[in-house]
């Protein structure tokens, strides 16, 4: 009777520290999938990149753009400085700022002009540059679009992630109150059990073989409480959740998604990854285009100090470039796209193929998973009800102890098993809805 209360002792104190974890739950401790995800989203350091990357792109556009169309309005100056030592008529001297001196020793005046005192505001205008530069800006257009398509994409990937974390972790909690259930059970037959061996109806050792079972499942439970904590913290890792509190998850129910999606962003990423090709390639043709920019500047540009005041003026004209020949760059670029391009395409369709066969396994999969767990909620029905009638009959003293260990035994593990049925059942709708996108 002594070693019957310490195991039931043992038995509350695991119990009680096991609520106590569960209890202490905070004010903002996440329970629904949902949640998770959310998180998950929100402190995704890939999704915020791409972010930022959008609003870098569209700069760069927007940069481009005014490059190529903006009028442009700048400031030079410049002084130089080239005195020479005069000879001239038997006079020698240094002239900082010579003009017209025939005999001398420093740079050729012809060159230098004596010095150069320059400070304009200049203007540049390009013309007829709108289409240049829509073309350019192009890539980084196509650039932020693909940004925007990652987002949507990590996002899905992380919908995926979570979910099959939370599954796991459903796992481990409904394995945990199996376990406790069992641990009940065991408890009471322990007690009835005790009473008929003080009656010499059964043998000690019916009691012992109940207390080794007990103590089995106090492992087992410890075993499953352990996974749980360690897999709701990978599952708050994931959502990049600082809060380490070990909460009560919400029920989850998902449903197989069988309907086609009319557009696909996985194929999606295809025809972005196509568009950038031909935007990088338009944009690099443009250098074939002629250009057309309209100058002009006003301000001081002379030579000589003492004329400055008369040096005042003003410049316009226009500047045409064309490339013309390059050593036929553009159709070797035109090769490299196309290249390029197949190798896209050839991958959409490798995907599209891959992806038809990935969804029909999933479905013929499932179809065997249905049949398993018809099969195996059965069995534990059957389990239940024999375990009810071994129950009776032990406290009858009819049936041996180890038959009613060795019933219970087979029953956990079909539990364990159904259990497992019912998870592998959630992961694989996960993985089906997660490419049927």
């Amino acid at each position: 009777m002594n070693q019957f209360s310490n195991y039931l002792a043992m038995n509350l104190r695991y119990a009680f520290l096991f609520i106590l974890t569960l209890v202490g739950l905070t004010a903002h401790a996440q329970s629904t999938l949902q949640e998770y995800i959310a998180l998950a989203k929100t402190n995704s350091p890939l999704i915020n990149d791409n972010r930022n990357q959008i609003v870098a792109n569209q700069a760069e556009a927007e940069r481009i753009k005014a490059l190529y169309q903006k009028l442009q309005l700048g400031l030079n100056a410049n002084y130089l400085l080239a005195p020479v030592y005069v000879t001239d008529n038997g006079h020698n001297r240094i002239e900082l700022n010579p003009n017209g001196a025939t005999n001398y020793y420093g740079y050729d005046l012809g060159n230098t002009n004596g010095g150069n005192y320059q400070a304009l505001v200049g203007i540049t205008q390009p013309l007829f540059n709108r289409k240049r530069a829509e073309l350019i800006a192009e890539q980084s257009v196509v650039n932020a679009q693909i940004n925007t398509n990652n987002i949507k994409l990590t996002g899905h990937d992380l919908e995926k992630t979570i979910t099959d974390q939370f599954i796991i972790c459903l796992l481990d909690r409904k394995q945990t109150r199996n376990t406790q259930e069992n641990i009940n059970l065991i408890s009471k037959q322990q007690i009835l059990v005790t009473k008929l061996v003080n009656g010499n109806l059964l043998k000690s050792s019916d009691l012992t073989l109940l207390n080794i079972e007990y103590e089995n499942n106090v492992n087992i439970l410890l075993t499953y409480q352990a996974a749980y904590h360690k897999d709701l913290l990978e599952l708050k890792l994931l959502s990049g959740i600082r809060d380490t509190t070990i909460n009560e998850l919400d029920s989850l129910n998902l449903t197989l998604k069988d309907i086609e999606p009319a557009y696909s962003l996985y194929t999606e990423k295809y025809r972005l990854d196509s568009a950038s090709l031909v935007a990088g390639q338009k944009g690099f043709e443009t250098k074939y285009s002629p250009q057309l920019n309209l100058f002009g500047n006003t301000g001081l540009n002379g030579p000589y100090f003492p004329t400055l005041g008369n040096r005042f003026g003003l410049s316009a004209g226009l500047t045409l470039t064309w490339n013309i020949l390059d050593g036929h760059q553009k159709e070797i670029t035109r090769r490299k796209t196309s290249a390029l391009l197949q190798s896209v395409s050839f991958y959409k369709t490798n995907f599209q193929i891959q992806n038809s066969l990935r969804k029909a396994q999933i479905v013929n999969e499932l179809k065997s998973y249905d049949e398993r767990l018809k099969n195996s909620r059965q069995q534990l029905n059957e389990y239940e009800s024999l375990l009810s009638s071994y129950r009776k009959q032990v406290i009858q003293a009819q049936l041996s102890v180890i038959d009613f260990v060795n019933v219970l035994k087979s029953r956990i593990t079909i539990q364990r098993d159904l259990l497992q049925l019912e998870t592998n059942r959630l992961l694989l709708i996960n993985a089906y809805n997660y490419w049927n996108w």
